[in-house]
């Protein structure tokens, strides 16, 4: 057996340089290795204004106050499962930026912008994975277009959410970012609770697949701590990072393969897990509730059934409702994915969404009810 030393070592300082690696043990089962750009070069081409970076930083804020019960609105994330098509991400996002402002002293609207879709086995993994939907996986264009669809959207005036799937991801795209969420498929996981520690805005923890909350409570208190892991800067260097904890994570409730958990019974439940788990933040004062996933079966006409027995809830003064998740899109259902000329348009190719216009009815309804609460706690 052929025995490496350190680099540092002088009897081998002078051979280890391309042999230092033996092929033969690495990479076997790698077809091609391409190189992506580092970070800093997509943000010096898709950079943030001055309104931008404003923008990013209020909602952070307001989410924040929310989430800690010093802003008494209601957080309302929504938007397409996933984005497939900058054109009809823009269209859509061009319909819900005046909505948003109508409402906004009620509700504080962020759209929803995936572009990572972890599978339970194989299929479409999004936009940044393979942005033209055929199989090539151009992940370099994919990353270009996500960011564009970012600065798209902000220019709207709207703050975005996503879903923090890939542990490099975030260095390109989290300074456009206002809400992460940590998927039910991840969220027991060290990489992801250590992730969350360290990024810029509060972060959502999904209940597991199985219905479990306590792993999602258990998540939201460990992410509170300072970690140190390996990660990548803005230029694509490997570094050690040293977060310092996130105090803003929660938990999102979303159903499980068993059904739905977004009654008060459940809420409730979900609130206890989290004062055992010593959860602190905004796990004092409640969570979000996601009305698509296993709330409503993956059913978009049963999903606007949840909103509406949610926004019930909420005018009658349920408390622990902080904020409410829907999938929506510009058509209702969902299709098969395909490349963008044999898709019809504006509607999702991941989970059935919630379509435009009985969306903008829901989000009056959710305005309406905060309305109604804030009555009754006068």
């Amino acid at each position: 057996m052929v025995e490496l030393r350190g680099p540092g070592s002088s009897q081998d300082a002078g051979r280890l340089d391309d042999r230092a690696v033996f092929p033969e043990t690495v990479d076997v089962n790698i077809r091609q290795l391409d190189p992506i750009p580092a970070p800093r070069a997509f943000i010096r081409e898709l950079p943030l204004t001055d309104a931008m970076s404003s923008l990013v930083l209020g909602s952070r804020q307001a989410i924040r106050d929310i989430l800690h019960g010093r802003d008494d609105r209601l957080l309302v994330i929504v938007g397409p499962c996933s984005i497939h098509d900058p054109k009809a991400a823009h269209d859509y996002a061009s319909r819900l930026a005046p909505v948003a402002s109508e409402f906004a002293d009620r509700i504080l609207v962020v759209m929803r912008v995936y572009f990572e879709k972890p599978r339970t086995t194989i299929g479409w993994k999004g936009l940044i994975n393979d942005p033209d939907l055929d199989g090539r996986f151009n992940i370099r264009k994919g990353m270009w277009l996500a960011r564009k669809v970012l600065t798209d959207v902000l220019g709207l005036g709207l703050p975005t959410a996503t879903e923090w799937l890939d542990p490099i991801t975030p260095q390109y795209l989290c300074d456009l970012i206002s809400w992460g969420a940590i998927g039910a498929r991840n969220t027991e996981s060290q990489v992801h609770r250590e992730l969350a520690s360290g990024l810029s805005m509060p972060v959502g923890f999904k209940n597991s697949t199985d219905g479990s909350v306590r792993a999602a409570a258990d998540s939201c208190f460990t992410a509170a701590f300072e970690h140190h892991f390996l990660s990548i800067n803005l230029d694509g260097r490997v570094i050690s990072a040293e977060t310092k904890g996130n105090p803003d994570c929660h938990i999102v409730l979303r159903g499980s393969s068993h059904g739905p958990n977004y009654d008060s019974s459940s809420v409730a439940a979900a609130l206890e897990e989290l004062r055992e788990a010593k959860a602190s933040g905004p796990s004092e004062h409640g969570l979000v509730i996601d009305a698509a996933h296993g709330n409503c079966g993956k059913d978009e006409v049963r999903e606007a059934g949840v909103v509406e027995e949610l926004a019930a809830r909420i005018a009658q003064g349920e408390p622990g409702i902080l904020g409410v998740m829907m999938e929506s899109f510009l058509l209702g259902g969902h299709q098969r994915p395909a490349p963008l000329d044999r898709l019809v348009y504006g509607r999702s190719v991941t989970d059935a969404c919630i379509p435009w216009d009985r969306t903008e009815g829901l989000l009056r309804l959710l305005a309406d009810a905060v309305t109604a609460r804030r009555a009754l706690r006068r």
